[in-house]
């Protein structure tokens, strides 16, 4: 029951060997040409919700709890004589990147740049 959207510009997702991802999970290929990869014997909890945008890599083993949201894109917004949905995006920081054995607690919410190290434990409070 998870809701992945097709990709109007090429994003590639996998996922691998052993991996679960759970009901109500929403995949989203917007605001970029970003890749999703979820590597191997990794589980993603229910509620979560991923924008592809400059690409999420997630490595082997890694635990990510309920309602979790990546966003790997930020809207451009400097000219006040535009609207902001017109302003297109801000160039990339590199996507998101989670590294082996990275457990990712409830109602985090993870931005474009984000490099979380192997072993890191991330809690929302």
């Amino acid at each position: 029951m998870a809701d992945i959207e097709d990709s109007t510009r090429g994003t590639s997702i996998s996922i691998g060997e052993g991996s679960m991802i759970d009901s109500f999970v929403k995949i989203k290929p917007a605001g970029g040409t970003g890749d999703l990869q979820i590597g191997r014997f990794s589980y993603v909890n229910s509620g979560c919700v991923f924008y592809t945008g400059n690409g999420i890599s997630i490595s082997d083993n890694v635990l990510i709890a309920a309602n979790c949201t990546f966003a790997p894109v930020n809207h451009a917004y400097k000219d006040s004589g535009k609207l902001i949905r017109e302003q297109g995006f801000l160039p990339s920081r590199g996507g998101i990147i989670v590294e082996d054995d990275v457990w990712i607690g409830a109602n985090c919410v993870i931005l474009d740049g984000a490099i979380l190290r192997q072993g890191c434990r991330l809690i929302a409070r």
